[in-house]
């Protein structure tokens, strides 16, 4: 009985431990924190190089999904799990005790991508953009899509007359809030709303057609679609390739922690 009881004693013992070291990270605040501490990252994403060129003395744990990477950080394994701003946003939202820093470690701009030659489409999206920003509608899809607590608010109803024929539209359905699979199995989000506008406008029908996010530029520029989107970074280099929209979203890499 007594060696039982020193075998508990130990176990008990280790468990303590286990759990001082979960709850004895610093608590982060700001940005000025974050070098050298354990950073919870995406697999197979440009996020840890990304904050190496802020952090160079930051230390990686990968993981499979953006939501492991920030629950880590919830369990004590990280200090800080970094990726883009609007779907750690997304997630914080759903996850109490997470906190998005307000500062971020780099900046971007979103855009839509249509192919090089087609300007008209391009013209069409900026048009668009600045239509919502003007009568209010852009501020109501920012409600909609980035609550600060919750689920984003359901899909609205956008009439799609289709005259014209029909925009296909490629996006990668992982990106919440942005394109993602509601409850009824329908390719929702920030971008499919904006390019129902974009439809809408050229008296069109709108196919969303989804995809892997790596697919998405090659796609378009073998004109299996028309326009992309779906939190798509404006870059020099992909501009080579696709002619951006204006940026219709600043966003970048930003850091998640424990609140």
């Amino acid at each position: 009985m007594k060696k039982i009881s020193g075998i508990l004693i130990v176990l008990l013992a280790f468990s303590l431990l286990a759990m001082a070291g979960c709850g004895s990270r610093e608590k982060i605040t700001n940005l000025s924190q974050l070098d050298g501490k354990q950073f919870a990252v995406p697999t197979g994403t440009m996020a840890d190089k990304l904050v190496l060129t802020k952090y160079p003395n930051a230390k990686f744990q990968y993981y499979n999904t953006v939501l492991d990477a920030c629950l880590a950080v919830k369990t004590g394994k990280a200090d800080v799990a970094a990726y883009d701003e609007p779907i750690l946003k997304n997630i914080a939202a759903k996850n109490p005790g997470l906190l998005v820093l307000p500062e971020m470690i780099t900046i971007d701009n979103y855009g839509f991508a249509v192919a090089l030659e087609n300007k008209q489409l391009k013209t069409t999206v900026d048009d668009v953009v600045k239509e919502l920003k003007a009568n209010g509608a852009y501020d109501q899809m920012m409600t909609r899509w980035f609550p600060k607590t919750g689920n984003p608010a359901p899909m609205p109803e956008i009439a799609l007359d289709g005259n014209k024929g029909v925009l296909k539209f490629g996006a990668a359905a992982v990106t919440e809030p942005f394109a993602f699979i509601d409850g009824s199995q329908k390719v929702v989000g920030f971008d499919i709303e904006l390019a129902s506008y974009v439809a809408q406008k050229l008296g069109m029908k709108l196919e969303v057609v989804n995809m892997d996010f790596g697919a998405m530029i090659p796609a378009l520029m073998a004109g299996k679609v028309d326009m992309i989107g779906a939190c798509i970074t404006i870059s020099d280099e992909r501009a080579k390739s696709v002619l951006f929209s204006e940026p219709y979203y600043k966003g970048g890499i930003a850091a998640l922690v424990k609140q």
